[in-house]
């Protein structure tokens, strides 16, 4: 198992008693991870953190970056295709990656929730889940900005992300990233808005083409070929 990236999957799970009883275990295990000496006490710093807070302050904050902050959003397919119709046929291609290689995931979280994709990469080879990483290292620096602009210590996490992937983000894709406007979380009215969108759903095309690192890197890059047309643009 690739224990830093077990490590990174539970600290970007919204805290828990749980979660922040097994901080120790978790520290001690970072001192024996494959990952260097920097990234291991940044891990650690925003695991401390974590605990040193009240529990109800660490939820809060976490829902107000991660759920009400769309462009924090966590589920990987939210920064490339929206609420496309892309982003269903994603969600079952990687959800045949996961069945393919014997991982069952939770029903009530989405294929593309990054605390369940990076369980996913702990359990394969170190080549192929940097391999993977690095197809998703333009969303980990678009994230790392933005949590470096609000001061965040979970900024710590997808610095430690991007190191771990194989290759640079796309220079391009992190661009255009970077260029969409950030929301607000305080704007209730748009919270709304967005909870009223329709619902992703599994299903159309699922199981026609092939799945694996190939097939994720086509969902990623074709969301970014026309923004405006992304829900009448044909699968990748």
């Amino acid at each position: 198992m690739n224990t830093a990236l077990k490590v990174i999957s539970l600290l970007l799970t919204y805290p828990s008693e749980d979660i922040r009883a097994a901080i120790p275990e978790l520290k001690a295990a970072l001192d024996s991870a494959a990952i260097g000496e920097r990234e291991a006490e940044a891990l650690k710093r925003l695991a401390d953190d974590i605990a040193g807070l009240d529990l109800y302050d660490a939820q809060e904050r976490y829902v107000f970056l991660f759920d009400r902050t769309r462009s924090l959003s966590l589920h990987l397919f939210e920064h490339v295709h929206g609420e496309g119709r892309d982003r269903g046929q994603a969600m079952v291609d990687l959800m045949a990656m996961y069945e393919k290689d014997g991982f069952e995931i939770d029903a009530k979280e989405l294929p593309d929730y990054l605390p369940m994709f990076l369980e996913y990469l702990s359990m394969k080879p170190a080549d192929e889940a940097g391999e993977l990483l690095g197809q998703t290292a333009h969303i980990f620096a678009a994230l790392r900005e933005r949590l470096k602009k609000r001061k965040s210590v979970y900024v710590n996490a997808f610095g430690v992300l991007e190191a771990l992937a194989l290759g640079k983000p796309d220079a391009a894709l992190l661009a255009e990233l970077l260029d969409m406007q950030e929301d607000n979380p305080d704007d209730l009215e748009a919270l709304d808005r967005v909870w009223e969108e329709e619902a992703v759903t599994f299903g159309g095309n699922a199981g026609e083409n092939a799945c694996g690192p190939d097939r994720l890197q086509r969902q990623i890059r074709a969301s970014h070929r026309k923004p405006a047309d992304m829900a009448q643009a044909p699968n990748a």
